[in-house]
């Protein structure tokens, strides 16, 4: 929802500040409805403590809140790194290189508020101090949208375009209303503006065509009815139900041509829930204990996950690069955007399967008088790192310019 409102009708900018305040207002919300009565008695909320039972208005309250708070995280992700990348002009070199990196260190700033909240605030949670961490949030919240909105007089805006599912289905329709005509070709007699006219498309980028899916160029061939030189003389644009632009069917190519690695990567993301759901379910049940007095929480092991991934994001460039450079004498051949998101999903695989192998060892060193395995909790240590690298992989060349390079590369 928020890809689609920011690029036909809030921009990236408006989407971003709207749905942060939303966030906040859930925060609060959250905290006040916590401290006011959903602790009760007051010193339930720690492990095995639990409160009493609430009115049915109390429940809808701290329901919408969390949802309050759903619908703020979730709907500007899409748009924050975009609007980020927004900041670096991809026909400029060193503009371009720093883009390309942009979304690496965007994702280890992303893993750090991570690192703290599954740490700090799960450990501080356990106690049962949830009012002082859910204030932590707001305050987090806060600090957040004041520090976004303090670089906004230098910030480069784009233009909303209009509805995508309309030009989508304006594509279509045309190109099913002129499946009688017979295309040339070469690409000639297609529809594109052209001069001032193209230029200012909304804010859009003229796309040239491609030889892929030729179906779809029936939505711009210039028929006999599209009187289009009687139209420019009089300063007058095609109505798009009946002629496209070729930039508007390029679009719809450019989706269809990504749409497998969005449906391949819904796999991936699979995964990456259960390491916040049955890998928390797997650790609750294994040895918690590093000291005498401390036991770890099971959702803080997903700092090995945050840590080892932004250590690779660091060090990749600094360190196991030019170490390979030192030791091969020549320069490394990178894998393509695609390998690297297969290779991404081939790790996920490889995690699951660890997994399965610390389940069969945690059940086989459980006992019938024990509520919990004799196995550490750090035996999942391996299958964290692993679905932070594999989710590394594919989340930084589904935002970066890999996917772009995936439908550029197949005209």
């Amino acid at each position: 929802m928020g890809a689609f409102l920011s690029d036909s009708y809030l921009g990236r900018y408006l989407t971003c500040v709207t749905f942060q305040i939303v966030h906040i207002f859930g925060l609060m919300a959250l905290s006040i409805s916590t401290y006011l009565f959903m602790l009760k008695p007051p010193d339930c909320g720690k492990i095995g403590q639990l409160c009493e039972p609430h009115r049915p208005i109390e429940v809808a309250i701290f329901y919408i809140s969390i949802y309050l708070i759903a619908l703020g995280n979730g709907a500007p992700e899409p748009a924050l790194a975009t609007f980020g990348a927004d900041q670096f002009d991809g026909e400029d070199s060193e503009e371009k290189k720093s883009k390309t990196s942009f979304y690496s260190y965007f994702y280890v700033a992303l893993n750090i508020g991570c690192l703290f909240g599954e740490t700090v605030l799960v450990y501080i949670e356990s106690l049962g101090h949830w009012v002082v961490a859910f204030w932590t949030c707001t305050a987090s919240g806060i600090a957040a949208i004041v520090l976004f909105l303090s670089g906004s007089f230098r910030y480069r805006h784009f233009k909303a375009t209009r509805n995508p599912i309309s030009r989508f289905s304006q594509v279509i329709v045309d190109s099913m209303r002129k499946t009688n005509y017979d295309l040339p070709s070469d690409g000639e007699g297609l529809y594109e503006t052209s001069g001032r006219e193209g230029d200012q498309m909304k804010g859009t980028r003229r796309i040239p065509h491609t030889n892929g899916l030729k179906f779809l160029d029936r939505a711009a061939y210039i028929t006999q009815q599209d009187d289009i030189t009687r139209m420019s003389s009089e300063g007058q644009t095609p109505n798009p139900w009946y002629l496209c632009t070729v930039t508007q069917v390029e679009d719809l190519k450019c989706v269809l041509r990504i749409l497998p690695i969005w449906l391949c990567t819904i796999f991936s993301s699979v995964v990456f829930i259960q390491m916040l759901s049955l890998f928390v379910e797997q650790g609750a049940a294994m040895n918690r204990r590093v000291s005498k007095n401390f036991h770890i929480p099971p959702a803080s092991m997903t700092a090995f996950d945050i840590v080892s991934t932004t250590l690779f994001i660091v060090l990749y460039d600094k360190l196991i690069v030019p170490l390979y450079i030192k030791i091969t004498k020549r320069e490394p051949k990178p894998p393509s955007e695609l390998q690297r998101i297969g290779i991404g999903l081939e790790i996920a695989v490889l995690a699951l399967v660890i997994a399965g192998f610390v389940e069969r060892l945690t059940l086989k060193h459980a006992s019938s008088t024990e509520e919990t395995s004799s196995l550490s909790i750090f035996g999942q240590t391996p299958q964290y790192v692993l679905v932070g690298v594999s989710d590394h992989s594919r989340w930084i060349e589904e935002l970066g310019d890999g996917a772009v390079h995936v439908f550029v590369s197949n005209r």
